[in-house]
Parts: C-alpha cells; sequence; structure tokens
C-alpha cells in the first residue's frame, strides 16, 4: 500500500509539469516495478535503441529468473502489414516464452510505413530490423543474455524482417538504396564501424531462425495491389496508400527495389552461406500467408542446399494466431491459439540450445 501511495504522489507531482504521454510512460514504469516480485521474469520496459530522424525506437527485454548466469537471446518482431500495430500485439507471445522458455526475449519496436508523416520506405524498416539485431549483441549481456546464441522470429511482416535477417544479413552498403537497391545500412551500428565491416565480419549471423506466417515475395505483393486502397491495412493505419519506396519508384520500371526487399530473391547457396535451423508455421486457414506459399519457399530453400528445417501447421487456425488479446473478427484468441505454437517453437529452441528431446 506505501509503494502504491508513492506512485500516486510522483504521479501528481509530475502532472504539473509533464505531457500526458510522458505521465502515462511513467505510470505505466512504475506499475511495472510494482508487479516484478511476482512475475518469473525481469522485465525492463521500452529501452531505447535508436532514434534514425529522431524517431525514438524502443523495445521491451524479459529476462527470466530461473538462476542461470546467461541465456539464449530471442528477438522478435511484431506483424501487422508494415502499416499496423507495435511491440505491443506481441506482449503476451514475449511474456509466455519468458515464463515457459530459458530465453531473454527483445520484444522490437520499428518503424512502420505510415510513420515520420507517412513516409519511410521498406529498406528502412529493414534497416530497422538489422540495427535492432546489432543492438542487441552489443547491449544484452547486460540482461544476462548472451550475443552468441541469438535467435530470430516474427509473424507476418515480423516473419518478413526475421527472415532478410537471416538470408541477407550480408548485404549492407552505405550506399543504401541511393540511385539503386546497394544494400542496407542498419539504424544502429557498432561504435567506429562501417556498415561494409559488419558485413565482412557476418555481424548479423543468428543461430537460429523462427518464421511464423511470413511473408516473403514484396514483389508479387506490390504486383497484387499492396501499394493501393484495396490493401485495407491502409486504411487502418489512416494513411493514404503509396509506394513502398515513394512516389518516384515502383515496381513496373524498378523491380530491383522490389527484389531486393523480398527474402524469395535472395536465397543464399549453402556452400556460399550456411543458413543456421529454421522453423515454420503458419495456420491451416491461413488465407493470407497460406500453407502452400510457407512451403513453396521451403522447398526454394531446400533446392538451394539447405535442410535443417521444420515444418508446423496450426490446425484449424487462420493468420495472425500470435497476436495478443482476442479477435473476434479473425475468430482467434491468444489464450486458446497462441500456447500450441509457442511450446511448438520452444521444444525446437530447447533441442538446439539445451539438447532437450534429443535421443
Amino acid at each position: 500500500m506505501k509503494y502504491l501511495l508513492a506512485i500516486l504522489c510522483s504521479i501528481i507531482a509530475l502532472s504539473a509539469l509533464a505531457t500526458p504521454l510522458e505521465i502515462e510512460r511513467t505510470l505505466e514504469h512504475e506499475l511495472s516495478r510494482y508487479h516484478s516480485d511476482s512475475l518469473p521474469y525481469d522485465l525492463a520496459r521500452d529501452v531505447e535503441w535508436a532514434a534514425p530522424e529522431g524517431f525514438e525506437l524502443t523495445m521491451d527485454i524479459y529476462t527470466p529468473k530461473t538462476g542461470r548466469n546467461s541465456y539464449p537471446v530471442i528477438v522478435m518482431f511484431h506483424g501487422g502489414g508494415w502499416l499496423i500495430n507495435s511491440k505491443s500485439i506481441m506482449n503476451e507471445a514475449a511474456a509466455y516464452l519468458a515464463t515457459h522458455g530459458e530465453y531473454v526475449v527483445c520484444n522490437v519496436n520499428y518503424r512502420l510505413l505510415v510513420d515520420l508523416g507517412n513516409t519511410v520506405r521498406m529498406n528502412e524498416i529493414v534497416e530497422d530490423a538489422f540495427g535492432a539485431v546489432l543492438w542487441v549483441k552489443a547491449h544484452i549481456d547486460q540482461y544476462k543474455g548472451d550475443p552468441a546464441r541469438v535467435i530470430v522470429t516474427g509473424d507476418s511482416a515480423g516473419g518478413h524482417l526475421a527472415s532478410i535477417i537471416t538470408l541477407q544479413g550480408r548485404q549492407l552498403s552505405s550506399k543504401r538504396f541511393m540511385g539503386a537497391p546497394h544494400g542496407f545500412q542498419p539504424s544502429w551500428l557498432p561504435a567506429g564501424k562501417t556498415a561494409e565491416e559488419v558485413a565482412a565480419e557476418d555481424g548479423l549471423a543468428v543461430q537460429a531462425a523462427i518464421i511464423s506466417y511470413g511473408a516473403f515475395d514484396l514483389y508479387g505483393s506490390a504486383m497484387a495491389g499492396f501499394e493501393e486502397a484495396s490493401n485495407f491495412f491502409w486504411v487502418i493505419g489512416n494513411a493514404q496508400p503509396r509506394g513502398i519506396f515513394g512516389e518516384q519508384i515502383n515496381h513496373e520500371d524498378h523491380p530491383e527495389y522490389y527484389y531486393k526487399v523480398s527474402p524469395k530473391y535472395n536465397i543464399p547457396q549453402a556452400e556460399q552461406h550456411a543458413l543456421p535451423p529454421m522453423l515454420f508455421t503458419v495456420g491451416e486457414k491461413d488465407d493470407l500467408t497460406t500453407p502452400a506459399s510457407i512451403q513453396e519457399f521451403m522447398e526454394l530453400l531446400k533446392a538451394a542446399g539447405h535442410n535443417d528445417l521444420e515444418y508446423w501447421e496450426h490446425q484449424g487456425r487462420p493468420h495472425a494466431f500470435l497476436d495478443s488479446g482476442k479477435n473476434d473478427f479473425l475468430q482467434i484468441s491468444f489464450a486458446k491459439d497462441a500456447p500450441p505454437a509457442l511450446d511448438v517453437m520452444l521444444d525446437f529452441l530447447d533441442k538446439l540450445f539445451y539438447g532437450k528431446g534429443q535421443k
């Protein structure tokens, strides 16, 4: 009770000087501290990791309280068609993994296309994802994470980002997409290092990837109308439909830009770049990123010599079964639909990092 009174007094004192957003953040922070002792993990909320063009990017970091000195690290990217949502849509999934597994979980915010006045380009979103992984590797030991054991995961648009990190983490360039899609410059770089130096060190290498109903072909998506008003995500994001690289670039005249941000067209040969173990999950009834599209991508990986792949299909479930809360339109709820999928993910990771379940 005394602690709650202290929270109330601090908010009252702050209200005379702070903005409503600052008050809200302070209240969330204080309440999270109040509840932290009863949680099976420590939670560092809204850790700022970069601010490209002044746009603050944050992540929540969950550290299990199981007594280990160091844990493998899951870097998680939310879905939402690159147009809507934030890390909060993955709050329950992140908490579940940190509660039922022995992994530090980093739930990441990245820029959306609609941010900064609807001017963000798709390559910049990829660069945010790259930067987040580099930041985690440089700082996660402060949260008992092991930077040598990193897993990337994401669902839908987040699955796209996790895939592109896994496949294209060496495609870095300080020239970025200026005049041509040269490569990506991460939104956060280690001090004193260029994008090219990070690529030469394979600094974005990860040890596993879990891709949930991911998108792999943005060129195909653009041809199918992603950049047009028929894509309802623009409406939900309260933004005018436009090209994902700005008004001067389109998929008909500049397909190379779209290919560059599409994992489907950037699968390396295994003898040149061996990929880590990968698990793909999808809902049987998913009509947005269909089981067939996931299996097609996996076949392309196998054709390039990558065979350490697993596939799991969530029977009877549609898209977005990992989202927090409940969605009456999709007839999904986290409590009912997410745990079976998250348990499959933990089993996959436990075999790799803890040797569990191996004969």
